[in-house]
């Protein structure tokens, strides 16, 4: 039986990292926004027992499949061979949360295809162990799995954390990814961790007084500023869009640029140009 799953892509404004020696309460507080354009999962399987993984264009997430997976089968015995195909609508690597996608889609795939299948948020929560485990990720999959836009209030997997969202009118998200920026790298540094901490621990409760779009956009841009991660395209971007927009900023952690706004032009050239999706991961037709 073939199983299709879309998780929506999720932007990062601005976020504080919290550590823990237990993954599950491993994360992220801070904000972000789910769009209603992500990753399409396709799980069916396979007469051999081997997993075999696939992806549209140049991508190679196998590296966070085989993580879920194992982590899997921790809680299920009744994992066989798998085909698992990933298409993408937005890149990885550009602060898309293409990677938490990725790892949502497959374990909420393969959740309905085990007997007895495990809940959401123990599926959430294996993807989310998976992207802290391999430090490509920390609070993509919360936001992924609530939709909107998303103040991920304590850190931690779904089911450990705690979130809640802005109330506001139906919004376009207007990107543009210029290139990767190495997760991975940026979280071991300890001098860039303490200045995310220090800065991105003062935006949460500005956010909680004032939740408006507008003042996430506010508090995003101050955060990629102070952090010193904006990217010199992306600052030059803003010049283009300030004018257009609610508000842009720079997606964490990737050489993006992302605003919202009440309408979908831009001066941007090629462009993505999405909607606020507030409905997280959803099954699809096979």
């Amino acid at each position: 039986m073939k199983t299709r799953v879309f998780v929506p892509s999720h932007i990062t404004g601005f976020f504080q990292i919290v550590e823990h020696e237990n993954p599950l309460f491993t994360g992220s507080k801070g904000a972000g926004v789910a769009i209603d354009k992500g990753v399409i999962t396709t799980v069916r399987p396979s007469r051999s027992d081997k997993i075999s993984v696939k992806a549209d264009g140049n991508y190679d997430p196998s590296n966070i499949t085989f993580k879920v997976i194992e982590l899997l089968k921790e809680k299920s015995k009744h994992i066989g061979g798998v085909k698992i195909y990933y298409s993408f609508e937005v890149p990885m690597g550009c602060g898309f949360g293409a990677s938490a996608a990725c790892a949502l889609g497959t374990v909420l795939a393969m959740a309905r295809m085990l007997e007895p299948p495990i809940t959401f948020n123990e599926a959430a929560s294996i993807a989310h162990q998976a992207e802290v485990e391999l430090k490509t990720g920390l609070g993509d999959v919360m936001g992924e799995s609530v939709g909107g836009i998303v103040l991920r209030l304590k850190e931690g997997a779904p089911g450990y954390g705690l979130t809640d969202k802005i109330i506001h009118e139906p919004l376009y998200v207007i990107c543009k990814a210029f290139g990767e920026l190495d997760t991975t790298r940026i979280l071991k540094d300890p001098k860039k961790k303490k200045m995310i901490n220090l800065t991105g621990s003062r935006m949460l409760p500005r956010l909680i007084a004032d939740p408006r779009p507008e003042n996430f956009m506010r508090l995003s841009y101050e955060f990629a500023e102070k952090t010193k991660l904006l990217t010199p395209k992306v600052k030059e971007s803003l010049k283009i869009v300030r004018d257009e927009v609610i508000g842009a900023s720079m997606a964490m952690l990737g050489d993006t640029i992302f605003a919202l706004s009440e309408y979908p032009d831009t001066s941007l050239a090629d462009p993505i140009i999405a909607r606020i999706d507030s409905n997280g991961p959803k099954f699809l037709k096979a």
